[in-house]
């Protein structure tokens, strides 16, 4: 089977390499799982060539379709008890005078904004006739305006026209930057736990980055997340804790500055998923950054693009698939009176994949040659990827879970009980394994 992203992602990433077995597919009308199995592969397969600098070989890599598809959607099933509600009681899509539109209100501080524009409301249904009485792009810009997050549904021809889908046209998938070289790491890499030592400092919230950190955790990195005071993800958290100690910190204090800056300091790799220049503004730039650590590997997304009058907006993978015309596609296709998204957040996913499989092959890269390396992603990006697979007919029904989808293994976490999807990669005498449940926020030290 032609897998339509390997090629662009091989291109990024020096021809990673794996099989693929089973043939299942989510229904879309794009190739979200061919999506899911190359993001995935790309990942699994730098740990494979990562391994072999240890190995003196690089270990086959096997992807099982079925269960990439499954972990672009939520893995974990609990026992006994009940995930949170996944979104806010406005959040969602809405008509308006001419058309649909997206808000996305599932931080406090987005609703807040979004009703500053629109007037107290407590659900959608008392919501929807005051969002009845605007245009799209007006309500867009207003709720933008007030610090919230918010998408116009546009067709695939118009984003291509509008400036900002142009901009993300001219963009490569991966934009790699380089930092000088340092001396080459003589770090020992256990064949059976490859990232065993790496640490990794996670400043990012749902879900690409998130999802990146999981899978270097998978793996053997330590991965330290980071939260400000109060911030919650909901159902998200049991999901993209897995493996990963959570500590907070308040960078607008001189003490967790400090404190944060010695997490710097010894970090292999930092993944942030601020907006362009938000980090700088926190006063932490890129010449800060290499300031406080020379051999800091920076692995970082947005939402939009790191080009064009859209660089700098706020936005999640489900506005990012109503701005670009995927969720106005499968309407059309459809006949459906409302937007039809993806069957799962694929650009969300896809992206924190692509991320993990950059973190290592800049591992790799630093390792060999000392080079130094930023790897910049986009949801947008990567929804310009899947964009081109856009067809008219939908892809099959995608069939039933069944207890032989689930893994064995029983997990505890800070919620009780629950086991996950089965995981998707098979590399040859590497088992994945996560060192830490999912657990709540801030309940580690801010300390490696």
């Amino acid at each position: 089977m032609t897998n339509p992203f390997i090629d662009p992602i091989a291109d990024a990433l020096a021809r990673p390499k794996f099989t693929v077995t089973g043939t299942d597919e989510l229904p879309s009308f794009f190739a979200v799982t061919d999506l899911a199995v190359a993001t995935i592969g790309a990942a699994a397969s730098m740990i494979a060539r990562y391994r072999g600098l240890a190995s003196g070989d690089v270990a086959p890599v096997t992807i099982n379709r079925r269960q990439a598809s499954k972990w672009f959607g939520m893995t974990i099933r609990p026992d006994g008890w009940k995930l949170p509600d996944q979104w806010d009681a406005i959040a969602g899509d809405y008509r308006t005078r001419d058309g649909w539109i997206r808000l996305h209100t599932n931080a406090p501080h987005h609703r807040a904004a979004a009703l500053s524009v629109l007037g107290n409301y407590r659900d959608r249904q008392s919501l929807a006739p005051a969002v009845a009485n605007w245009d799209a792009d007006a309500l867009e810009a207003a709720i933008l305006a007030a610090g919230g997050c918010a998408a116009t549904m546009r067709s695939l021809e118009d984003w291509q026209a509008h400036p900002q889908g142009k901009a993300v046209a001219t963009e490569p998938m991966i934009d790699w930057q380089e930092h000088g070289n340092v001396t080459p790491d003589d770090r020992i890499i256990s064949p059976e736990r490859p990232l065993a030592g790496i640490r990794v400092l996670d400043l990012t919230r749902v879900l690409a980055g998130p999802v990146a950190g999981r899978f270097l955790a998978a793996y053997g990195a330590d991965v330290l997340r980071i939260d400000p005071p109060a911030w919650d993800e909901g159902a998200v958290i049991p999901e993209v804790t897995l493996g990963k100690r959570c500590a907070g910190l308040d960078l607008k204090s001189a003490g967790d500055r400090t404190r944060f800056e010695g997490l710097l300091g010894q970090a292999d790799i930092l993944l942030h998923g601020y907006r362009p220049d938000a980090l700088s503004g926190l006063g932490y730039d890129t010449k800060e950054l290499r300031r406080i650590n020379s051999s800091l590997i920076d692995v970082t997304l947005c939402a939009y693009g790191w080009t064009g009058p859209w660089a700098k907006r706020r936005g999640f993978d489900s506005l990012v698939q109503m701005s670009c015309g995927i969720a106005d596609f499968g309407m059309k296709q459809t006949g459906a009176q409302k937007p039809v998204p993806l069957p799962v957040q694929a650009l969300d996913h896809a992206t924190g994949y692509l991320m993990a499989a950059s973190a290592i092959y800049a591992l790799l890269r630093r390792q060999q040659s000392g080079i130094v390396s930023t790897a910049r992603h986009s949801l947008a990006g990567t929804a310009h990827l899947l964009c081109q697979t856009a067809q008219t007919a939908c892809l099959t029904a995608f069939p039933e879970e069944t207890a032989t989808d689930i893994d064995a293994a029983i997990e505890i976490t800070d919620w009780g009980p629950a086991r996950r999807i089965a995981f998707p990669v098979h590399i040859e005498q590497v088992p994945q394994h996560w060192d830490h449940p999912a657990g709540k926020l801030r309940r580690h030290l801010p300390q490696w």
